[in-house]
């Protein structure tokens, strides 16, 4: 893959006042991309008073170094106004960055209902609201790529975080499907887990691991997803200190015991061992990988069934 640059194109990116963000916005800048640098500007915690200095900032950064940018200050949830700074300067959108995010961690036990509630406004409303209204420009122009950002908790899960992690976890639902409707239509939606210093981790971590997981680090699967010369779509990577990596789904071979059978728990679990042998494994990459691992193994035919 020869220089990539986004020349006209324009880019997207929420929450860009600063780390990932920031860094995306100017790296897009530096290759061409007029680039709507949205941040609310509140805290890492959200519920606070926005401002509009964070985004002004890194305008001023991309414009110093001879870029075009301009700022949006309204929150995610906003995302119509957010797509509309951009038809409005620069008359289309051709790359979405969801990338804004906050935590409000807290032991299942201990969270309490504005916790749950404002990280699926931040994370799953908000990348919801830009990405729908940004998607009618796309189809009309032809063509569009978006990036969701889950996380490692969002994968795995992860202790005090059963609001950011489900909610994360959402988001590559929310950019599997898109994947598979966007795709056809050249709308490109791929999904990537992080790992980077930024306020949210800078209170944890110490400061050579922050050095280590630097926000730099990250940016070059971004820019390499959103490239025209790209084609990868519906894949989740995860990303961080200069490693990079896809992760599948795999399925064991299963056990079936046909559809003849009455099946009771306790023939279940004697065959508890067969069900979860991953000897003979299988990637499972979609819907349709799952109708054919079952008529392989029942005999039945799903995805060719009509009444």
């Amino acid at each position: 893959m020869g220089k990539i640059n986004f020349d006209g194109k324009v880019v997207v990116i929420t929450g860009a006042g600063g780390g990932l963000g920031r860094s995306y916005a100017l790296d897009f800048a530096k290759r061409g991309a007029k680039v709507v640098v949205n941040d609310l500007g509140g805290s890492a915690f959200g519920g606070d008073a926005a401002n509009s200095s964070a985004a002004d900032s890194v305008v001023a950064e991309i414009k110093a170094s001879g870029g075009e940018a301009v700022a949006n200050y309204d929150s995610v949830e906003q995302g119509e106004s957010i797509i509309k700074t951009a038809i409005d300067n620069y008359g289309r959108v051709d790359i979405v960055v969801n990338n804004a995010g906050i935590l409000r961690d807290s032991s299942f036990v201990k969270m309490t209902v504005q916790d749950w509630d404002l990280i699926y406004k931040v994370h799953v409303n908000g990348a919801y609201a830009v990405t729908k209204a940004a998607w009618p420009y796309m189809l009309e122009q032809g063509g569009g790529r978006v990036i969701f950002t889950t996380s490692a908790a969002g994968i795995y899960g992860n202790f005090g975080q059963a609001n950011y992690s489900s909610a994360k976890s959402a988001l590559l639902g929310l950019g599997k499907t898109l994947a598979v409707e966007g795709g056809r239509k050249n709308i490109l939606v791929n999904v990537i887990a992080p790992i980077a210093g930024s306020r949210l981790t800078e209170t944890i971590w110490p400061e050579e691991v922050l050095r280590a997981t630097s926000p730099d680090y990250v940016v070059p699967l971004v820019v390499k997803l959103c490239s025209e010369q790209s084609k990868e779509n519906g894949g989740v990577y995860e990303v961080g200190a200069s490693w990079f990596a896809k992760i599948r789904v795999e399925r064991s071979e299963g056990f079936a015991f046909g559809v003849d059978k009455d099946i009771q728990a306790e023939d279940v679990a004697d065959k508890w061992h067969e069900i979860c042998d991953f000897t003979n494994s299988a990637p499972a990459e979609g819907i349709i990988s799952t109708f054919n691992a079952v008529g392989k193994m029942v005999g039945i035919d799903l995805l060719n069934a009509k009444k």
